[in-house]
């Protein structure tokens, strides 16, 4: 099995993705990261209830979810679509400045399948989303990333 580089273009790879983060740096730099990824369509959210009200709109490939947001934990929105990532309509990825928290092991065992801490580093965060959007097909049950 062939290794993605961390800063390999994924000119292939397409997608949604969904950012759910209250904090403005971690935004610019998240969208920043995702110019390496011109397939993939970025919204984003600054709080937990827009979140959820997005993803339950249209759902995305993928969810960057602030584990501490001001209106409302992680954990909790992790909780309301628990059900859509169970049954693979979404890969959901934790943003936390945590290194380890009860909610982060819950979050993990309600269906989040990573846990990236802050202050996010360019270069695996990059090689991470590569192998994620390489990976989420064969996961996701009813969306292809690839196009």
């Amino acid at each position: 099995m062939d290794m993605p580089e961390p800063n390999a273009p994924a000119r292939s790879r397409g997608g949604s993705l969904l950012c759910i983060e209250g904090d403005p740096t971690s935004q610019a730099l998240i969208e920043t990261l995702l110019l390496a990824f011109p397939t993939v369509t970025l919204r984003q959210a600054v709080s937990g209830r827009d979140g959820i009200r997005a993803a339950l709109d249209e759902m995305p490939d993928v969810i960057l979810l602030d584990m501490n947001m001001p209106d409302m934990r992680g954990l909790e929105v992790v909780r309301v679509l628990s059900e859509r990532i169970a049954d693979g309509s979404c890969q959901v990825i934790l943003l936390t400045a945590d290194k380890f928290s009860l909610d982060i092991v819950k979050a993990m065992s309600l269906g989040a399948s990573e846990c990236w801490v802050k202050p996010l580093s360019p270069d695996p965060l990059r090689g991470s989303l590569h192998r994620i959007l390489r990976t989420a097909p064969a996961e996701n049950s009813g969306t292809a990333l690839s196009q």
